[in-house]
């Protein structure tokens, strides 16, 4: 973890390079305190970015990132190795100042009221680990000593997996293991917003399965989520919208489901007619922009109740539909569609 990491309290280590953490980083208090009242009666967004820009040197890692994120929601940011989603998410927590832009936590300033944001946001970040000779009670106890008023730590544990744990060495600790005791420790604070970034690279299918049911959990007891990741399955998964991240600018933000009609142009019903039609029946309907066939079968392309649409416009016709098969796109063919890149496993593009 690099110095910088270390002003970020709150942030909990994942694997990687061994850093010790300091009391000295701690906040005083977990309590976040009031952020002005809003004139405006919509619902302020937990995190708001406008227009932000980081380079280094000659590389422009973030581009003109605007996004605003729901208070309950988990958002992901979505994108290869590269693609600046880490940059993004480092200078929304403050521990890189951007180049431009602003950036809004709860309606706090990250660059000015880095102690109040310390207290409202807990971080995983991508690297950093704890000393292997540390019991996991241990650990768990120095972060809790770093608030007033911590989360309780049997609580926590016993919704993580890791009540049997707390006597075990650090080192003795499985993958999937380590990232729940990460995952403890950027909770331990009691949050308002979680960032995981790449919380489950290096796990098992099993173990990210597990990590999923996990994040799911942190978002049923009230947290936002910032899930940086690079894989689709994940992010359809998990979250309410996504942004599509290449060369440091978002390429596409939506809901996964959306994404993935706009890749196709549209949703697809295939299916068999029980008994030849006019297809004129299907085109006529709002929610049909193409009727094609494929041998027998019917394709039917359209958008909004596509699927129940043709349905029933073909039940009252005395037509059945058999073989019904939905074609269903996916983020992988938005992000190859956006892009013209295919994303693979291990967040490398080709």
């Amino acid at each position: 973890m690099t110095t910088a990491t270390a002003d970020i309290i709150g942030t909990a280590p994942n694997a990687g390079a061994s850093t010790t953490p300091s009391a000295s980083t701690a906040p005083s208090a977990s309590t976040a305190p009031s952020a002005a009242p809003s004139a405006s009666t919509e619902p302020r967004p937990a995190v708001e970015i406008t227009h932000l820009r980081k380079t280094y040197g000659p590389l422009v890692a973030v581009d003109d990132v605007t996004l605003s994120v729901a208070e309950g929601e988990i958002f992901g940011i979505l994108g290869p190795n590269g693609a600046g989603k880490t940059t993004t998410v480092e200078c929304a927590i403050g521990l890189r100042s951007p180049d431009s832009g602003t950036i809004r936590l709860m309606g706090l300033d990250p660059s000015t009221q880095k102690d109040e944001i310390h207290e409202i946001v807990g971080v995983q970040l991508q690297a950093g680990a704890l000393p292997p000779k540390l019991r996991v009670g241990e650990i768990l106890d120095m972060y809790r000593s770093f608030y007033r008023d911590p989360a309780d730590v049997g609580e926590l544990t016993s919704a993580l997996g890791l009540e049997a744990k707390r006597e075990d060495y650090y080192r003795s600790l499985s993958g999937g293991q380590r990232q729940r005791l990460s995952v403890a420790l950027a909770l331990i604070g009691q949050p308002k917003i979680a960032v995981l970034d790449e919380m489950t690279t290096g796990l098992d299918p099993q173990a990210r399965r597990d990590a999923w049911e996990l994040i799911e959990h942190i978002r049923d007891r009230g947290v936002t989520i910032v899930l940086v990741t690079h894989f689709m399955e994940e992010a359809e998964r998990l979250c309410n919208r996504v942004a599509l991240i290449d060369g440091g600018k978002i390429v596409a933000l939506d809901t996964p489901a959306s994404l993935a009609t706009r890749a196709r142009g549209g949703k697809t019903v295939r299916f068999l007619p029980s008994r030849p039609f006019d297809k004129g029946l299907l085109t006529e309907l709002p929610e049909v922009t193409l009727v094609d066939y494929q041998g027998q079968h019917v394709v039917v392309t359209g958008a909004g109740e596509l699927v129940n649409a043709v349905l029933l416009t073909l039940a009252a016709a005395g037509v059945t539909a058999r073989d019904v098969q939905l074609d269903s796109s996916n983020l992988e063919d938005a992000f190859v569609k956006l892009t013209g890149k295919h994303l693979s496993k291990e967040g490398q593009t080709s």
